[in-house]
């Protein structure tokens, strides 16, 4: 298990370290003359909210202190002591120990360099530091400062090729109204619900975690001890909720970590969420996952772990109850690692980002903790609980099965970007079909596993969910043949989009409709029809965007609109499919950095990001023909909001030919 979670880390730490491209810090930079020999070269930071430039004389064995220093020796350029610096703060940090010196949102150095050369024209500077919030980036960027002119040139200008700089010029639109992007129906755009919903699942997964052999017999033994070992029933009905409280705190802090690389790149979630490898990695991750739930192997964290946690507990007081909860979240781990896992690779996506697994950490830690405050407070329920046996291994490999059909969603998410063409719609839900027939099998004692035990009586519970399970079956068995009912609008979001089927399809585009892939391309055809445009930002690998495709474009009032009434372009952001040579180019990014565009994704994510100062998907922009605005941005909404929409861009748009 635990080479199981370094490969996790590596291949999460590889995308990022592959992929993060926006540093906290935006850099500017100036040439001043002194005398004939004598330069100052400037550099001007705009630095992030919240985030700490530290200076060039902070502490050693602290955050790394700023060092200017020349890129190439030359014995031609001196530098004249270190760089000026504008004003700076001091504050004592509990981690170091020591009083830091750092600069908060501008930072200005200036270096004075001495010439014994008339020859040189361009010096190149190396700036190397750090810039911290509750995590800290290295900077390391080289700088050339031409001395014949009043402007400087950060290396990424002389990089970029002719070829380069005319796709770069081409990239960026020249909008008119822009203002009207920033909308209130964005907001508004289902952020909370969301949010809820996904808190909802992590709730329901807390409550399915509670019914396996890890979780549920811990409950009248720890609800004991508290009322037992305090000094009387208030106390023990306080540590109980203290307890609780400490299991979703422990919940939460596992997402923490997220919402930093959510707050260096914006897009860095949603480039986890559709890498290739690490969507196939969280594939056979809960393969591995299920097979450990049906018993044929179990999967725990190292048992020193817990015996270090349960060490701890003795303590006492706060601090006793909290590793008492730690204990908890350890030795269940067999049984919540699964689902867990499951929770983290959902949450991963641009849709709801850091805050949507926290919503689901949440829920998951609130339904975990919930029984054990509620007994503590109403002993006498324990009475109710059933006992403990066969029907907690059921559980189990029910779970097993929802894994199973939950992983190849992310082999589904592999084959989109990629478009292998290995699991088209119809494959995917006849592979569900074989699962759920399965479960059904197993649920009615036909099939059985490693712990189950021998007794052939079917009680009424498994009876009941076994003709549910094959409900479910009859539901998806239109999904693999070409009906009027295939569009199987409860799952939309979940298999591959209807136009990726295995069946002959009229487009390759939503619903059947026209669309251009390429904004060059449909901005032409809209010019020559004289017809509003429709910007669709989306993904392969995006729920939400097929949610909108399948159950909000599809309302006739709506699909007419699209048909008849606006130019179409759906650009996916997240499409592995290489780009030309002749179409591949750098980008130089307002703060200095050069993105390689050599994807088709990448080309539209930054599209999406330079022009519209956003990365998630589904994002709707309306233009007429000649980039005007029409009306507010939207996102993910409901079937009215978005034709009353639709309804006033076009609107704006006929009133002003």
């Amino acid at each position: 298990m635990k080479n199981l979670l370094g490969l996790f880390l590596f291949l999460v730490s590889f995308t990022i370290n592959a992929q993060t491209e926006q540093q906290p810090v935006v850099w500017k930079t100036s040439v001043k003359k002194i005398t004939a020999s004598k330069y100052d070269l400037i550099f001007e930071a705009t630095i992030f909210d919240k985030w700490h430039l530290y200076s060039q004389y902070n502490p050693e064995d602290a955050s790394l202190p700023l060092e200017i220093s020349l890129a190439k020796e030359n014995p031609n350029i001196k530098l004249i002591g270190k760089a000026t610096e504008s004003e700076t703060h001091k504050e004592y940090s509990e981690v170091w120990e020591k009083e830091e010196v750092f600069f908060e949102n501008k930072a200005i150095l200036t270096q004075r360099i001495q010439l014994t050369s008339k020859d040189i024209t361009d010096v190149e500077l190396n700036l190397f530091g750090q810039v911290c919030k509750e995590v800290c980036i290295n900077i390391n960027e080289n700088f050339t400062f031409s001395l014949t002119g009043n402007n400087s040139k950060k290396k990424g200008d002389k990089q970029l090729d002719q070829k380069s700089k005319d796709l770069s010029k081409k990239l960026v639109l020249d909008l008119k109204n822009k203002e009207l992007l920033v909308s209130e129906t964005q907001k508004e755009s289902g952020g909370n619900s969301s949010l809820l919903t996904i808190f909802l699942l992590g709730f329901v997964g807390g409550l399915l975690a509670l019914l396996t052999p890890c979780v549920f017999p811990m409950i009248p033994l720890t609800v004991s001890f508290f009322t037992k070992q305090s000094q009387n029933k208030k106390k023990g009905v306080s540590n109980a909720i203290l307890y609780g409280f400490f299991i979703v705190l422990i919940y939460i802090l596992l997402s923490i970590p997220f919402h930093f690389l959510d707050g260096i790149n914006p897009e860095i979630l949603n480039t986890i969420s559709t890498n290739v490898w690490l969507n196939i990695f969280f594939f056979a991750i809960l393969v591995f996952f299920a097979f450990s739930f049906f018993g044929y192997y179990e999967i725990t964290l190292p048992s020193s772990w817990g015996n270090k946690m349960d060490s701890a507990s003795n303590i006492g007081g706060f601090l006793g109850i909290f590793f008492m909860a730690l204990t908890l979240a350890i030795v269940s781990f067999s049984c919540t690692g699964p689902i867990l896992g499951s929770l983290l690779a959902g949450s991963l996506t641009s849709d709801g980002g850091a805050m949507q697994l926290t919503a689901g950490m949440s829920g998951f830690g609130f339904a975990l903790a919930l029984p054990f405050a509620l007994f503590a407070m109403f002993p006498s329920w324990l009475n109710s609980l059933p006992k403990s046996g066969g029907w907690l291994n059921a559980t189990k490999v029910v779970l097993g099965f929802l894994e199973l059909a939950f992983a190849f969603k992310f082999l589904s998410n592999a084959d989109l970007v990629e478009h292998w063409g290995l699991l088209k719609r119809e494959v995917f839900i006849g592979i569900w079909i074989i699962l759920f027939i399965a479960l059904a099998l197993y649920l009615f004692k036909r099939i059985k596993f490693p712990h189950d035990s021998r007794d052939k009586k079917l009680s009424f519970s498994r009876i009941s969910f076994g003709i549910l399970v094959i409900s479910f079956v009859i539901y998806l068995t239109p999904g693999v043949l070409k009906t009027p009912w295939w569009n199987l609008n409860l799952l939309s979001g979940f298999p591959p989009p209807q136009f990726y089927s295995v069946y002959e399809q009229q487009s390759d585009c939503p619903l059947g409709l026209d669309c251009y892939k390429d904004f060059d391309e449909g901005l032409a055809v809209a010019k020559q029809q004289d017809k509003p445009i429709l910007l669709d930002f989306t993904g392969w690998a995006c729920v939400n965007c097929r949610k909108m495709e399948e159950n909000v474009w599809i309302q006739p009032e709506i699909y007419q609109l699209l048909k008849d009434d606006y130019i179409l372009i759906s650009l996916y952001v997240d499409d592995r499919k290489q780009l030309s040579k002749e179409e591949q180019f750098q980008f130089l990014k307002p703060n200095g950095t050069i993105k390689t565009i050599e994807t088709i994704g990448d080309k539209w994510a930054t599209f999406q990001t330079v022009n519209f100062q956003t990365a998630s998907q589904p994002f709707y922009v309306l233009l007429s023909p000649d980039l005007e605005v029409l009306n507010s941005s939207i996102q993910y909404t409901d079937a009215s909001t978005y034709q009353k929409w639709l309804e006033t861009g076009l609107q704006n748009f006929n009133s002003k030919k």
